[in-house]
């Protein structure tokens, strides 16, 4: 079984583009579920850019399903992660200017700081995610400093032009997702998946969950947000039983 965690961020972008009252991510939410989503996924960043404190207060108090919390190692951001507790917060690197989240968050280079950041998270009660590169040692680094749990980026892969690239990024995944598991760390991934390139990623064996966003609230704009999460459901199901 392989779980998706739909990313409502840009629902939240719609919504703060004219600072008014709607789009309502909360309801964004709901529909996702009813989709099928087995989770939801928001990055609260640091300049409130889209997704706000109430957000995620909201979505804790009406969500049943996972609520997965992207934040990055700020004092702040921890310490309200810690007061309303979502089930799972995922650490991940945050720069001011990126229109994005820029590659994977570099565990090794900043040791100290991640890790006063999964403790904290931890000791609160949370499971605790990486998202990271696709790479050995920030893989083992991660399980060294406590993690529950890492996010692969998809972003070279999904961003990959030519088939010789999509393979060898493909690969760095297979073998990263596998290293991940023998360590005892859940696997998830995400980053630029969509309806075409989700299959391959979804086919990894080791691959528990995949969080996808942009994708699929582009396609609800034009389908609803349950026919688009449940068309992205079933393609990551047949992925997973082809494979």
């Amino acid at each position: 079984m392989i779980r998706l965690g739909v990313n409502i961020d840009h629902v939240a972008t719609l919504r703060q583009a004219r600072r008014a009252a709607e789009p309502e991510p909360v309801v964004a939410a709901a529909l996702a579920i009813l989709g099928g989503a087995d989770g939801i996924t928001i990055h609260l960043r640091e300049d409130r850019r889209h997704i706000q404190d109430r957000d995620l207060r909201l979505l804790r108090q009406t969500i049943p399903q996972r609520l997965n919390l992207e934040l990055a190692a700020v004092d702040e951001i921890i310490a309200l992660a810690c007061q309303v507790r979502p089930d799972e917060a995922t650490l991940v690197p945050e720069k001011r200017a990126e229109l994005t989240t820029e590659g994977g968050l570099d565990v090794i280079a900043n040791r100290e700081v991640v890790a006063r950041a999964v403790r904290r998270l931890a000791d609160a009660g949370l499971q605790v995610s990486l998202f990271i590169d696709p790479d050995l040692a920030q893989v083992e680094a991660a399980r060294e400093l406590g993690a529950h749990a890492i996010e692969l980026q998809t972003a070279s892969y999904s961003e990959a032009k030519t088939p010789e690239a999509v393979a060898r990024t493909l690969e760095a995944l297979r073998v990263a997702a596998a290293h991940a598991q023998r360590l005892g760390l859940s696997v998830h991934a995400g980053h630029g998946l969509n309806y075409q390139n989700v299959y391959a990623v979804a086919q990894i064996p080791q691959m528990q969950e995949l969080n996808i966003g942009h994708s699929i609230v582009s396609r609800a704009v034009l389908v609803g947000m349950e026919r688009a999460v449940r068309e992205m459901k079933e393609a990551m199901l047949a992925a997973r039983r082809s494979g």
